[in-house]
């Protein structure tokens, strides 16, 4: 069993419902341009933007700080 992970803000959040969020809140157009990577540009979609994050790492750790700057103070 996993440890409980108290000072982790993306705790219990899968990444879908990230991607999700940040769609919702800015839009694919005003996704790609805070963060620039092409499953955001071309053809978007929440699977294919899943996928593609899950393969890399660096883009990962954007959305989740992107999610983090827009949404933790609330």
């Amino acid at each position: 069993m996993p440890a409980e992970q108290p000072n982790n803000p993306l705790h219990g959040l899968t990444l879908e419902r990230i991607v999700v969020a940040l769609v919702d809140h800015f839009g694919w157009d005003g996704l790609a341009r805070r963060i620039n990577i092409n499953c955001f540009r071309n053809d978007p979609s929440v699977k294919s933007s899943l996928k593609f994050l899950r393969k890399t790492p660096w883009a990962r750790e954007q959305v989740e700080r992107l999610y983090l700057a827009t949404f933790a103070s609330r």
